[in-house]
């Protein structure tokens, strides 16, 4: 199904046959285009990009390469095309059709729902704004620019379901996302991670390896969802989302590379941290740190090891699992249970619960093993350059601020501390002050084609296929 860019909408929804649902997007389209002036990248409207932009929602040549001026992207709704004889899958409606309007029920939920997600679009790019100033390559640039652009298209695949589903209530909702800002005190972004800084391009990667992977399997939940147009607008997001993780993964595994041919060259250990540093890359303990801090953040956008809202949204087909057609259950989880984390004294123990009640935990367990898998995958490229060193997730209760462990303190090592002995050991395992600010000074903005900063190597290979020294941004 090809995208109709002939519109001033871009769309393969249909909209020209809807002039009410037209007028109504028309209208908010200059106030999401006020919005990205105003907290869309830093600097960047003059520049002409190598981005690439969607054509179709199908699998294979979804995307075209060109050069763009962000401001005029075109940005649009694209949404997979239904399937036959489509079902909800899973709680109580399952085998009963997909709903191609909001069923009235569950209406406030649905764009609670809705709402949340596409929250988080532009709250990502706020975070990021200042970034290309300090670009460590065109390379690099290019990419912080796709993924910008990428989530603000992702914000308008949910304003167009609160525009063409839930009424006045919905357009409302939609304008509501253009107001809120990252980290304002008065009007912030609904999630906690997505007030948090993004101050470098450490944070950047750590970013869309961990909390972009958060992004992956939320939509992968609600791709499932028994509301159809949701489900397949996630589904296409998906698509997208895919090169955010790698920019994040590729992008700490360049660092590690960096970090490890100076350590090699020089003759360093893990431990030489100031030696490491003098040499202008970032030594493997801040990497560590960085990881302990971003990890623990994004698990808390799970929410609650325990959660009636979670049970509710699967009960009544708005929400599933990840890969919920692949699991081999009923489906219905009337009478699963699923172990939990839980606190007994200085203990953390395990203990059995309904499993409809433990979803985020599950989700949040699926989400733990992939990362993991790409953790693994860095630590590779330490072991290539023979360093003794192996970076690990902290336990997943370390540094959290909901559900069980939020009211205590957990060491990386998965050991319930005393305040005394967190106060005193915290600074070992979190990005300090100094940390940030050494980092920081890397942070020289790098725009020769071809040329990359010191604390980070070139990449393997370019984007669709370019070089690596490829004139990825133009500066006129």
């Amino acid at each position: 199904m090809h995208i109709n860019y002939s519109e001033k909408i871009p769309n393969n929804v249909g909209l020209e046959s809807n002039r009410t649902l037209l007028r109504a997007l028309e209208h908010w389209q200059p106030q999401y285009l006020a919005w990205w002036s105003e907290m869309g990248p830093e600097q960047s409207a003059a520049l002409d990009v190598y981005l690439r932009t969607a054509v179709s929602v199908d699998a294979n040549g979804w995307a075209q390469f060109d050069y763009v001026k962000m401001p005029d992207y075109r940005w649009g709704i694209f949404v997979v095309p239904p399937a036959a004889n489509e079902k909800i899958h899973f709680g109580a409606h399952r085998g009963e059709a997909a709903w191609q309007e909001v069923p009235g029920e569950y209406r406030s939920t649905l764009r609670r729902i809705i709402v949340t997600q596409g929250d988080t679009e532009p709250a990502s790019v706020e975070q990021q704004r200042h970034l290309g100033l300090t670009c460590p390559s065109q390379y690099d640039l290019r990419n912080l620019f796709q993924v910008n652009v990428e989530e603000g298209r992702h914000l308008w695949a949910m304003a167009y379901l609160l525009h063409a589903y839930f009424g006045k209530d919905g357009r409302e909702e939609a304008e509501g996302l253009l107001e809120r800002r990252s980290g304002d005190a008065d009007r912030p972004r609904i999630l906690g991670a997505f007030n948090e800084r993004t101050p470098d391009w450490l944070a950047f990667f750590m970013f869309t390896f961990l909390t972009d992977r958060d992004g992956k399997y939320q939509l992968a939940a609600l791709a499932e969802s028994g509301f159809s147009p949701l489900a397949r607008s996630c589904q296409f997001m998906l698509t997208e989302e895919a090169h955010h993780l790698f920019v994040g993964e590729s992008g700490i595994a360049r660092v590690l590379e960096r970090t490890c041919e100076v350590m090699a060259q020089h003759k360093l250990n893990p431990a030489d941290c100031e030696r490491v540093r003098s040499l202008g890359v970032i030594d493997l303990p801040t990497v560590q740190r960085y990881l302990n801090f971003h990890y623990s953040v994004t698990l808390d956008l799970y929410g609650a090891e325990l959660s009636s809202n979670a049970a509710n949204f699967f009960s009544m087909g708005l929400k599933g699992r990840f890969q919920e057609q692949r699991i081999e259950d009923d489906h219905t989880l009337e009478q699963a249970s699923y172990a939990i984390p839980d606190i007994a004294g200085d203990i953390v123990k395990m203990r059995k619960v309904a499993a409809a009640q433990a979803l985020n935990e599950r989700l949040r367990d699926d989400y733990i093993k992939d990362c993991q898998a790409g953790v693994d995958r860095w630590n590779r490229v330490l072991k290539k350059h023979g360093i003794d060193y192996a970076l690990r997730l902290p336990h997943k209760g370390f540094h959290r601020k909901i559900g069980v462990f939020s009211e205590v303190h957990v060491s990386p090592e998965g050991q319930v501390l005393p305040e005394v002995a967190w106060t005193h050991r915290s600074t070992d395992w979190l990005p300090s002050v100094a940390d940030q600010e050494f980092v920081r000074s890397l942070m020289g903005r790098v725009t020769e084609p071809g040329r990359y900063a010191n604390w980070i190597a070139p990449p393997a290979r370019g984007i669709n296929s370019q070089p690596t020294n490829f004139e990825y941004v133009r500066f006129g």
